[in-house]
C-alpha cells in the first residue's frame, strides 16, 4: 500500500497527452462537461438540503444521526464522481477507506456517531458537490455554445475544462492524506493478526485434545482399574502403575512440546540466537545458525522471528530435499534480518501450500517484509526483514 491515492498501474497523472482534435478522449471530455449540470444540480441539492435539514434538527435527538447518514450519501455521491471521472476523464484514484460500523457495545454508537460526523472525506465530498454547481453551469454553457459556435477551438477548450475537473477531484474527491492511509492500512494488518491469533488458538486447543488431554484420561482410567487390582492382583496392578508412569511421561513430553510451540522457555530466558540453535539443531538437514545481535529485540518481534525461522525450517525438512541449510540473523540499523537459505530443488513460492502465504501476512502485519528466491532446481534464500521495535513501543 502506498501513500499515493494512484495505483500503480495507472497512467501518469497531470493533464494528458495532445491528440488528434476531436478523437474519442475529446468527445469523452465533452460529454463529462456537459453531464456535469445535471450531476451538479443533484449534489449541490442534496448537500443544502442535508446540511440545512440536519443543522435545523441538530437540537433534537435526530439531527445528527441525520447529518451522519447525510455524510454515509455524500460518500456515496463521491463514488459515483470518481467513477465517472474514471470512465469519461482517465483519473483513476483510490477508494477511501470506508467509515467503521456501528457496534452493540456499551456507548460504541456513540462513538460512531462522533467519528462519522468529523468523517473528513464526507465532509470534502459535500464541499465538492456544493461548489460544483456553478462550475457546472459554466461548463455547460460554454460546450453548448461551443458545439454551435467556437466548433475550430472546442477541443482546446474542453481540454482546459476538463483539466480543472481532474485537478478538482483529485483534490477533493482523492485519500485525505497519509493518516488516513495509515488507517487504512491498519485495519487491515488488524484483520490479519486477528485471524493468525485465532488459528493459532484453535491449533492449540486441538492439540490439547487430540494428544495431552487424551494420555491424561488414558492414564487416569488405568490408575483406576490398577487401584482395584492393587489388592486381589498386586503383580497386575504393579504392571498397569508401570505402563502409567510410561503414559505420565509421555503426556509430559507433549505438553513440553506444545508450551515450546506457544512459547519456548529458551527465547524467553537465552534470547534468540539460542532460540535459534535448539531450532536448528533439531532440524533433520545439518543447519548453521549465525546470529549477530548486539542487544534483544522487542520482545513480539522476536517471537515473530522464531516461529519464522522454525516454520522455514520446517520446510526445508520436508519438501526442499537440501543436505545443508543456514539462518543468518543480524541487526541493521533499526531493522531485524533474517535470512534462511537451503540447497535443495527450489520452487518455493507463496501460493505453494506450505505456508508462505500465512509468514508473509504475519510480517506484514508489523510492517516486516517477506522475499523469496527460489528458482527450480534451487538454491532457496529467503529473507525477512522486521522492526526491531514493534509498533506498541514506537
Amino acid at each position: 500500500m502506498t501513500a499515493s491515492t494512484i495505483s500503480a498501474h495507472d497512467p501518469p497523472q497531470g493533464p494528458p497527452p495532445a491528440r488528434f482534435a476531436f478523437g474519442v478522449h475529446t468527445w469523452k471530455e465533452i460529454a463529462h462537461l456537459l453531464a456535469n449540470l445535471p450531476v451538479g444540480i443533484i449534489g449541490f441539492t442534496y448537500v443544502v438540503t442535508a446540511v440545512f435539514v440536519g443543522g435545523l434538527l441538530s437540537v433534537t435527538v435526530v439531527g445528527l444521526p441525520l447529518l451522519a447518514l447525510a455524510l454515509f450519501g455524500a460518500r456515496l455521491i463521491g463514488k459515483f464522481e470518481r467513477g465517472r471521472a474514471r470512465m469519461l476523464l482517465d483519473v483513476r484514484i483510490d477508494e477511501p477507506s470506508p467509515m467503521p460500523a456501528p457496534s452493540k457495545r456499551s456507548g460504541s454508537w456513540l462513538n460512531w456517531l462522533w467519528s462519522s460526523l468529523k468523517d473528513p472525506v464526507g465532509w470534502r465530498t459535500m464541499l465538492y458537490g456544493f461548489i460544483r454547481l456553478p462550475w457546472a453551469v459554466v461548463t455547460f454553457s460554454v460546450m453548448a455554445v461551443g458545439l454551435f459556435v467556437l466548433w475550430p477551438v472546442l477541443p482546446y477548450i474542453a481540454r482546459g475544462f476538463a483539466n480543472a475537473d481532474r485537478a478538482m477531484v483529485r483534490g477533493l474527491l482523492s485519500r485525505s492524506d497519509e493518516l488516513e492511509r495509515r488507517i487504512a492500512e491498519l485495519e487491515s494488518d488488524r484483520g490479519v493478526v486477528v485471524d493468525t491469533a485465532a488459528a493459532d488458538l484453535r491449533r492449540i486447543e486441538r492439540d490439547l485434545h487430540d494428544g495431552a488431554q487424551a494420555r491424561l484420561v488414558a492414564l487416569a482410567m488405568g490408575l483406576g482399574l490398577a487401584k482395584e487390582k492393587l489388592l486381589e492382583d498386586p503383580d497386575t496392578a504393579a504392571a498397569m502403575v508401570d505402563e502409567a508412569h510410561g503414559e505420565v511421561k509421555l503426556a509430559l513430553q507433549e505438553l513440553r512440546d506444545l508450551a515450546r510451540g506457544i512459547h519456548p522457555a529458551v527465547l524467553t530466558d537465552r534470547g534468540l540466537d539460542a532460540a535459534l540453535s535448539s531450532v536448528g539443531a533439531r532440524c533433520t538437514v545439518p543447519v548453521k545458525v549465525t546470529a549477530d545481535l548486539p542487544e534483544r529485540p522487542a520482545a513480539a518481534i522476536e517471537g515473530i522471528a522464531y516461529f519464522t525461522v522454525s516454520e522455514l525450517l520446517q520446510n526445508v525438512s520436508k519438501h526442499s530435499g537440501a543436505r545443508t541449510a543456514s539462518v543468518e540473523v543480524w541487526r541493521s540499523d533499526q531493522r531485524l534480518l533474517i535470512q534462511v537459505w537451503d540447497d535443495g530443488h527450489g520452487g518455493a513460492s507463496l501460493d505453494g501450500g506450505t505456508g508462505m502465504a500465512g509468514l508473509a501476512d504475519r510480517l506484514g502485519a508489523v510492517d516486516g517484509l517477506f522475499i523469496i528466491e527460489s528458482p527450480v532446481g534451487g538454491p532457496t534464500t529467503i529473507t525477512a526483514e522486521l522492526p526491531w521495535r514493534d509498533r506498541a513501543e514506537g
